[in-house]
């Protein structure tokens, strides 16, 4: 984790030496971008392991940033904002992002978020390889199929465009077919016992799902709600 590097994207440019400071100082390696075009610049150039993105920005907005790297990165977004309204907050995670903070926020808060989202990915990354060393590399259901070497699902045999949390959702539904599992207890083995985020983006996630892999979404005969207690995948 120390060492990894991060890459702030902010346009107050006060606010952007004092994160930088404390990131440095903790033993982050620390790039920057003051706009939403150069941060995708940067990020394409640089590939950090994880990146803070503030939402109100210069010729790009965090959002619509948000949306491109989460298609092209799988790397944690912890976005940051001024404004404290919770449809800020459902957008950001519904395009992807992997936690939320509102300015003003204490710099020990902030550490620890980045430190916690950088520990997920390394756990979630020595898991998937010990998974791979371990169990068979396919896991299937029905007519879905998913690849965990190559993190990639098919139905019928045609390949689905998920994101790196809606294979990770998926799997995990697959290999447990049949079990209900409320909300909490997703965030806990999809998303990590520290994910700071609510129960809103498992169901983000689910409708997503349905999207790409139901026949009729409005009615999914798949991946079940059930009333009070959770989700379920069913074949």
């Amino acid at each position: 984790m120390e060492g990894s590097k991060v890459l702030i994207v902010e346009d107050d440019q006060t606010l952007l030496s004092v994160l930088k400071y404390n990131l440095v100082k903790e033993g982050f390696a620390v790039v920057t971008a003051a706009d939403g075009v150069e941060a995708l610049e940067v990020a394409r150039r640089e590939r950090p392991q994880l990146i803070v993105l503030d939402v109100m920005l210069p010729k790009l907005d965090g959002f619509e940033v948000c949306r491109i790297l989460r298609r092209e990165t799988t790397a944690p977004i912890l976005m940051v904002t001024a404004r404290s309204e919770e449809i800020d907050k459902v957008v950001g995670l519904e395009l992807g992002a992997d936690d939320y903070m509102t300015k003003p926020f204490g710099m020990r808060e902030f550490l620890a978020r980045v430190r916690a989202m950088l520990r997920r990915v390394e756990m979630m990354t020595q898991e998937a390889t010990a998974s791979r060393e371990k169990v068979d590399s396919t896991v299937r259901a029905g007519e879905l199929e998913a690849d965990l070497a190559r993190h990639q699902v098919s139905m019928r045999g045609s390949p689905l465009d998920l994101g790196p949390k809606e294979f990770d959702l998926l799997v995990f539904l697959m290999r447990n077919r049949g079990q209900v599992f409320s909300r909490d207890h997703l965030l806990e083995k999809v998303w990590g016992y520290e994910y700071a985020g609510g129960t809103r983006t498992v169901d983000v996630h689910i409708r997503w799902l349905r999207q790409k892999i139901e026949a009729d979404p409005s009615h999914p005969r798949l991946l079940l709600t059930v009333r009070g207690a959770g989700y379920k995948f069913e074949e």
